[in-house]
């Protein structure tokens, strides 16, 4: 049985092509888990195994695998680095104890770095920062460690220096262990430790005493004793392993993934300095603290589901306490139900390595439970409890989907059922009133791969379109009509009369009928149908073919015939007033208005706030919230179905935004024109006749 002491459980996150797959990629070749470095330009890394990801060179799905070192097991959890996935990385974050953060040596902390850094501090977890890509060309350490200060503070202390620059970078220089590591630099990861160059003597004394009084001033006992004398190496480990674990001190590395340099450093500093799941104590559940002890009642978040060809739907946990074995009946917290657990193992990318038991602090995988999914909290019936989780981010971009053939139509549900099971971060939905199959995901890319994956996969495939607006019609006059149905062809014929008044209604306020009718004029029991002719009829409106909303209709007049009057005949006599008055009534469209908040550094708020007002926004308000803007606005939806990617562009994917709808407001007399034009193209105005 494993021990949570010797456990560490790490995700790699940072910003897009940072190197977290190649750095995951160099660990595993180092401790034998593979046996050759696996690359990503060559599309065979353990951690990017979906076709999607090899093709494009980047990460979409969190992926997991393990390296061993001696008795340590390292679960490394590496995650996407693009907007569109990142609601991937914070699921993963719930599952982890603590991170490695990526930073470009040339182009220093990015904006999907900062967001990274966000959530790990709000989930409160220890991390380390790896300086990555030291090798390349405009590779600079002191430039990226200055960006990285400028963003997160002085608790970002180098623990390591590079020796060599660019394509001279070959190794480091350990400020703790006061010694220097000088890879081989052909991608073994082989090294030899050395004395420090005596260049770097007068560098690695300033940067060695700035991270012991770091250190120091965290421990009052360690300062008292740094005051008068040195500290041992036992000393500063201990006090840099404290100081990790408060979150007080961020250490910094020195690495590069793709010539396997620095990596056995890093791994040692994993080992050494991040915390195991005993280190890092209870967790939360609700007001249960949950404690990583194998002998106290199962509990696990399952973080992650993946859809295997042949296994089926593979569910991805991470045990908080107690312990699992096959075979076990477990209790689905979040849905309330039992479910059993066949078999366990642990992942190496998309290779699976049975297990015969987990327990606390491993991270482990399982099959073919019927209802269990990303999100949801395993656990002993003997003990309930639940693990919060961030919920997918609301969708940015929406696009109608049409099915190419009817074969693909027959098989859209399904396929979209099963990579919803994966992916819970989009939505598909058809919408009742324009009848059309909506899909909305977290970015244009999202879509791309999505449209992907269900071509691939399920061999469906679709057409993308911009989806439809639903706007609305209503009418801004009053409007006095009769309507009459008089058909006679022999036999009995039909005959409804109707005499109506038309009135606005505040917005919002839909629909009224008011029964004015006196002295029987048109008997009770035919004005129901009234009423029904109306409300089909106002489902199509006379402008655009769009529904009609926020009138009064008062039913004051009519006439009937004994034998042909019928609720037929009075549906349709109330249906052509209906279509006759609101063209006397000042008809006019309105179109959705939504409610949008924008967050964005504080440089980019005057150029956002312009392009708000280019879409016909209404600035509501603004806030700051540290470097941050906040603007609040009202935007037709029609202007927002392109906002995503604009925004993205000014802010160089540094702003982000949410919307819901808010009310319906009334379309500029110019645009209603090209809107109307529109529907009486595609067929949707009704004709008289209808």
């Amino acid at each position: 049985m494993r021990n949570p002491e010797t456990i560490r459980n790490v995700a790699f996150v940072g910003h897009g092509n940072t190197g977290k797959t190649s750095l995951v990629s160099a660990l595993l070749f180092i401790t034998g888990k593979t046996s050759r470095f696996l690359k990503v330009d060559q599309g065979n890394t353990v951690t990017d195994f979906d076709p999607e990801e090899i093709e494009r060179k980047i990460s979409i799905s969190t992926a997991v695998a393990f390296s061993d070192v001696n008795d340590i097991r390292i679960n490394l959890i590496d995650t996407p680095g693009f907007i569109n996935f990142f609601w991937e990385t914070e699921a993963a974050l719930h599952a982890t104890d603590s991170a490695v953060v990526l930073v470009d040596a040339g182009t220093g902390v990015e904006v999907q770095t900062e967001r990274a850094w966000e959530i790990l501090e709000k989930l409160s977890l220890p991390r380390l920062i790896a300086v990555n890509k030291l090798d390349r060309e405009n590779a600079d350490f002191f430039s990226a460690l200055n960006s990285i200060k400028e963003t997160f503070g002085r608790g970002a202390v180098p623990i390591q220096l590079p020796i060599g620059k660019e394509k001279d970078f070959k190794g480091i220089v350990d400020l703790v262990k006061g010694k220097a590591y000088i890879y081989e630099g052909d991608e073994s990861g082989k090294f030899k430790e050395e004395d420090i160059p005596s260049e770097m003597v007068d560098s690695y004394e300033q940067y060695r005493n700035e991270l012991i009084e770091m250190i120091a001033e965290s421990d009052e006992e360690l300062m008292e004793k740094y005051l008068e004398e040195s500290l041992t190496e036992e000393e500063i480990i201990k006090g840099l392993k404290n100081s990790i674990l408060a979150r007080e001190i961020y250490p910094v590395v020195c690495t590069s993934a793709t010539l396997n340099i620095g990596t056995w450093n890093l791994l040692n500093s994993i080992i050494d300095y991040l915390p195991s799941p005993k280190d890092r104590g209870p967790v939360k559940a609700g007001d249960i603290e949950v404690n990583p002890d194998p002998n106290e009642p199962f509990a696990a978040l399952v973080f992650k589901t993946i859809s295997d060809p042949y296994a089926g739907r593979i569910n991805i946990m991470r045990v908080f306490s107690g312990r699992l074995t096959p075979d076990s009946i477990v209790f689905n917290a979040t849905k309330g139900v039992e479910e059993k657990v066949s078999n366990i193992f642990y992942l190496m990318g998309k290779e699976q390595v049975s297990a015969e038991e987990a327990v606390a602090g491993e991270i482990v995988a399982t099959a073919k439970l019927r209802q269990t999914l990303t999100g949801d909290t395993l656990c002993s019936k003997d003990r309930v409890v639940k693990f919060p989780f961030t919920p997918p981010y609301e969708p940015t971009i929406s696009f109608a989907i049409e099915p190419k053939t009817k074969k693909d139509e027959d098989k859209i549900s399904n396929a979209l059922h099963k990579l919803q099971d994966q992916d819970p971060s989009f939505r598909a939905e058809r919408d009742q009133e324009t009848k059309e199959l909506v899909l909305s995901g977290n970015g244009q890319l999202h879509i791309e791969v999505l449209i992907s994956k269900l071509k691939k996969e399920y061999g469906v495939e679709v057409f993308l379109k911009t989806p439809k607006i639903p706007y609305r019609e209503t009418i801004k006059g009053t409007a006095d009509v009769q309507g009459k149905y008089k058909k006679q062809t022999g036999g009995r014929g039909q005959y409804g009369d109707v005499k109506i008044k038309l009135e606005p209604l505040p917005r919002g306020a839909d629909f009224e009928f008011v029964d004015q009718i006196f002295g029987g004029a048109i008997p009770k029991n035919f004005i129901p149908a009234v009423e029904k002719g109306i409300q089909e009829a106002r489902k199509k409106g006379v402008l655009a073919g769009y529904p009609t909303v926020d009138f009064k209709v008062i039913l004051y007049d009519g006439s009937y015939h004994p034998v042909d009057s019928s609720d037929l005949a009075f549906q349709i006599a109330a249906s052509m007033a209906f279509k006759k008055g609101v063209k006397m009534a000042k008809p006019t469209l309105l179109e959705p208005i939504m409610k949008v908040e924008v967050i964005v550094p504080e440089e980019y708020m005057g150029d956002v706030m312009g392009n708000l007002n280019g879409r016909r926004g209404r600035i509501l308000g603004m806030e700051t919230r540290g470097k941050k803007a906040i603007i609040k606005a009202h935007v037709p939806m029609a202007e927002m179905l392109t906002f995503e990617p604009d925004l993205t562009s000014i802010t160089g994917g540094r702003g982000t935004y949410r919307m819901e709808f808010s009310h319906y407001d009334e379309v500029p007399a110019q645009l209603q024109e090209k809107i109307i034009a529109q529907a009486k193209e595609e067929g949707r105005v009704p004709s008289e006749e209808e």
